[in-house]
C-alpha cells in the first residue's frame, strides 16, 4: 500500500512531493520549488527567481516552500514582496503553493486574496483557532509527525474536514505509514478511505 507524502527531503521517496532545495537540479518525479524566506538574498532576487523558473517543468507539482517566517534575519518588506511573486507566479503557471508560515499566520491570510491557485498550510501544528481561520479562508492543512503524540493537535485535526487534508513528513525521519494510520483512527475512517481522499484532494489541488 503506498501512502502519498505530501511534503518531504528526501530523494528516496519518490511516491510524493520533494522540496527542492534552493540552486539545485530537480529529481524526474514530483518535487516543490520556491523561495523560502530563510534563503532568500536581498541583493540576490531576481537570479533566485531566474533559477525558480528555470526549474520547473512537468515534474514541478507546486510552487514553495514560500511564505512569511518571524525569526528568520531578513527584513518582512522584502519577504512579503517575495512571497507576492511566487504567488503571482502561481497564479501564472496554474500551480497550488506550498507555504511555510511561523507567527504570521494573519499576514499569511491576508494574502490568500492575491492567490488563484490552492494554498497548503505545511507542518501546521497551531492551535485550533488558527486552523479555524485559516480554513474559513479556503486553506488546506499538511500535518506531520507532530500528530503521533501532540494532544490538542489531535483534537484540532478532528475538526479539519477531510477535503482540506494532506499528510507528510517534512524533514522527520520516521515512516509516514504511521501518520497515516493515526490519523485513519483519529478520524475514525479506514486508512484506505484516507489513502483515496488524501489523492483526490491532491488531484482537487493540481487542476486549480
Amino acid at each position: 500500500m503506498d501512502f502519498f507524502d505530501f511534503h518531504h527531503h528526501k530523494k528516496n521517496i519518490r511516491y510524493g512531493i520533494y522540496n527542492l532545495d534552493i540552486e539545485k537540479t530537480p529529481p524526474d518525479f514530483y518535487f516543490s520549488a520556491g523561495i523560502h524566506p530563510q534563503n532568500i538574498q536581498p541583493e540576490n532576487i531576481d537570479s533566485q527567481f531566474n533559477w525558480l523558473q528555470s526549474v520547473i517543468n512537468e515534474n514541478c507539482f507546486a510552487i514553495g516552500e514560500c511564505g512569511l517566517d518571524s525569526i528568520v534575519s531578513v527584513d518582512m518588506k522584502i519577504q512579503k514582496d517575495v512571497f507576492l511573486r511566487q504567488i503571482q507566479l502561481a497564479n501564472e503557471l496554474k500551480k497550488p503553493l506550498i507555504i511555510h508560515c511561523v507567527r504570521k499566520f494573519y499576514e499569511v491570510i491576508s494574502f490568500r486574496k492575491k492567490s488563484e491557485q490552492a494554498m497548503i498550510i505545511h507542518g501546521f501544528n497551531k492551535k485550533q483557532s488558527i486552523a479555524d481561520d485559516l480554513l474559513k479562508n479556503n486553506f488546506y492543512l499538511s500535518f506531520g509527525k507532530a500528530v503521533l503524540y501532540h494532544l490538542s493537535l489531535q483534537d484540532t485535526l478532528k475538526t479539519v474536514p477531510l477535503d482540506k487534508l494532506f499528510l507528510e513528513t517534512d524533514n522527520d525521519d520516521f515512516n509516514i505509514e504511521e501518520l497515516y494510520q493515526k490519523v485513519s483512527e483519529i478520524k475514525e475512517i479506514s486508512i484506505e478511505r484516507l489513502q483515496q481522499q488524501i489523492v483526490e484532494n491532491l488531484e482537487t489541488i493540481k487542476n486549480g
